[in-house]
């Protein structure tokens, strides 16, 4: 799919940028739930993107000084119960982001995806790239999970008035 690390990490870079709107926005606006968003706001949105994207900066932190990753595993099993506990635990960080200042959620929005860019160009690509199941949950987390979730930033916007 990718013939290198830095084809990946561009696309990624491209795919998150309309999100980075989202920093743009008042506190208030952030706070508004809106129709078309499963009810989210953009706080909302910002916090479901940055759970996911963390899940990635950590399992990254370990595969650059490790051939395996602990978080990879546990993200596995989590994946193998998704279909009876994806919106349960999608609720559950949720509410864990709800009780961060919105200055912490803006902090991590702004920098997590950065971060994990930035481990990426250090971990070996046999470890993240060339490893099929790992790249899968990539592409899952990162730039497959950005365009599920474009509809809901148009939303956010939209009622923002951008």
């Amino acid at each position: 799919m990718y013939a290198d690390g830095l084809s990946f990490l561009d696309e990624e870079r491209d795919a998150f940028r309309p999100f980075e709107a989202l920093l743009e926005l008042t506190d208030e606006q952030l706070e508004e739930s809106l129709e078309g968003s499963h009810g989210w706001t953009g706080r909302d949105l910002m916090a479901h993107l940055g759970v996911w994207i963390g899940w990635w900066l950590q399992i990254a932190r370990e595969l650059a000084v490790n051939p395996q990753s602990p978080a990879f595993d546990r993200l596995s099993e989590i994946g193998k119960q998704w279909e009876s506990q994806g919106d349960a635990l999608n609720a559950s960080y949720q509410a864990e982001w709800a009780a961060l200042p919105i200055g912490e959620v803006r902090r991590r929005f702004s920098t997590m995806p950065g971060e994990l860019r930035g481990y990426l160009t250090v971990v070996p690509e046999t470890r993240w790239l060339k490893d099929s199941a790992h790249l899968k949950s990539l592409l899952g987390n990162t730039t497959e999970h950005y365009a599920d979730h474009e509809s809901d930033l148009r939303a956010v916007l939209a009622a923002a008035g951008r």
